[in-house]
């Protein structure tokens, strides 16, 4: 994928937390031919064939009628947000709730009677689609992780990639392609569902301002989650005991914070802007543009007026696109629009201070203070694999560094599999404090 990373990191990391209580949701936006179908493939390429399930479509009762068990803890992908409209609703409960149940009427096998029957399907389900729309179901938009695949890109390099896939080095890179595929699903085999325990939990900030945060705020929590989950072979693998049973889970670190960070500033912050992210794009450009325009013939901006025509030949955006985003823009009123005869004459104005997408109320990782010495020795976005478990530290660990009284240490789980752990393939490269007091522990 060509200038992706940040969306194929957030992509893996979401398809990692199927394994989770409460896995992340992702609705990839973009406009036709932009390359949403090929984010959603690559992604899903990483995922065993038997963890995931995909349709084109799905009718309004067709989940109800699935296993009981079928889907838990896989993938459901869907290739068009359109083609799943009828079961929008079935969707977001399963998302929302963990599972589905119906009751609907049928036959006795035995009389023949008519009798009320009852299907379920459990979860957790971790669910991924694409859509074209600009405007998207804000209840399903508020479940989701909406990636916005990047149209500003030169296209040369996408050309380039793709002309180089018919010769003799895009073959050999195809092999290599296939080779490293195979030992991504290997990997994601290995990972199983484990308790994650955050020591930094009560520490942590999020924005309050608004209601629909709530969500952002657990999908950023199921974010830290997932970085930690990943590294589950790489971490020691703690236990707790509590009304006579034995709980293991593993913690999230600092670098898994970090990491979580860096996504969320980019990928919730977008959630969180008015604009959808084409018409963001077009915005910025069009205020690059009539600066420009209006410096040039000595004009305050306010006094630029334009067509869409102009914009058109100035910005080559097709015209249909064009008239969408504009017509959103004046909604909205970063545009104002003059009658002139029988033409229309455009006013900016949008002063260029509002950054769009960026999630403030974030705290900075070097402020969370030393809770854990084996920090350090993990990996986080940018190394190039993980360190090794720290070594046994005895039976029982003390209560004086945030932990659960009686919590003891053991060696990192799967070492069966050392190989596949060593060779790094698990590594991937107004405020409110969160509720709780001391570490806190999220199924897996």
């Amino acid at each position: 994928m060509v200038g992706e990373s940040n969306n194929c990191l957030a992509g893996y990391l979401a398809a990692v937390s199927r394994k989770l209580d409460t896995p992340l949701a992702i609705l990839i936006q973009s406009s036709s031919a932009a390359g949403k179908s090929s984010l959603m493939e690559a992604v899903l390429a990483m995922v065993p064939p038997e963890e995931r399930v995909q349709y084109s479509a799905m009718t309004g009762q067709s989940l109800f009628y699935l296993g009981e068990t079928d889907m838990q803890h896989k993938i459901l992908a869907i290739a068009e947000e359109e083609g799943v409209r009828q079961a929008a609703y079935a969707l977001k409960l399963l998302q929302s709730d963990g599972e589905l149940t119906m009751a609907s009427t049928g036959k006795d096998e035995t009389t023949g009677n008519l009798v009320t029957k009852q299907y379920k399907v459990k979860g957790p389900v971790m669910l991924m689609m694409t859509t074209t729309a600009i405007d998207i179901d804000e209840e399903l938009m508020n479940r989701c992780l909406v990636l916005s695949v990047n149209e500003s890109r030169e296209q040369r390099a996408i050309h380039a990639r793709q002309r180089m896939k018919q010769t003799l080095e895009g073959l050999l890179a195809s092999s290599e392609k296939e080779a490293i595929i195979a030992l991504h699903q290997n990997a994601q085999r290995l990972l199983k569902p484990v308790l994650v325990v955050n020591p930094y939990a009560d520490k942590l900030t999020f924005l309050d301002d608004k209601t629909r945060t709530r969500r952002d705020h657990m999908k950023y929590l199921t974010l830290i989650r997932a970085i930690a989950l990943i590294h589950q072979h790489q971490r020691p693998v703690k236990t707790v005991a509590h009304r006579g049973r034995t709980l293991a889970y593993i913690e999230a670190t600092k670098a898994d914070i970090a990491l979580a960070n860096r996504i969320a500033h980019d990928v919730l912050g977008r959630t969180l802007d008015e604009l959808p992210p084409q018409t963001r794009r077009l915005l910025t450009q069009l205020h690059a543009w009539v600066d420009q325009e209006a410096m040039a013939q000595k004009l305050p901006p306010r006094e630029f007026r334009f067509t869409r025509k102009q914009v058109r030949d100035a910005l080559q955006w097709g015209d249909t696109q064009l008239k969408l985003h504009l017509g959103r823009l004046v909604d909205l009123e970063y545009l104002a629009v003059h009658r002139r005869g029988t033409t229309f004459d455009y006013e900016l104005l949008y002063d260029g201070k509002d950054e769009g997408k960026h999630l403030c109320g974030l705290i900075d990782v070097a402020a969370l203070g030393e809770m854990h010495g084996y920090d350090g020795e993990r990996s986080g976005g940018n190394e190039h694999r993980s360190g090794f478990g720290r070594p046994l530290v005895g039976l029982v660990s003390g209560a004086g560094r945030g932990m659960v009284p009686n919590a003891q240490s053991e060696p990192p789980c799967g070492s069966a599999d050392d190989d596949a752990v060593q060779s790094g393939v698990f590594a991937p490269n107004a405020l409110h404090h969160a509720n709780g007091a001391g570490p806190v522990v999220a199924g897996g």
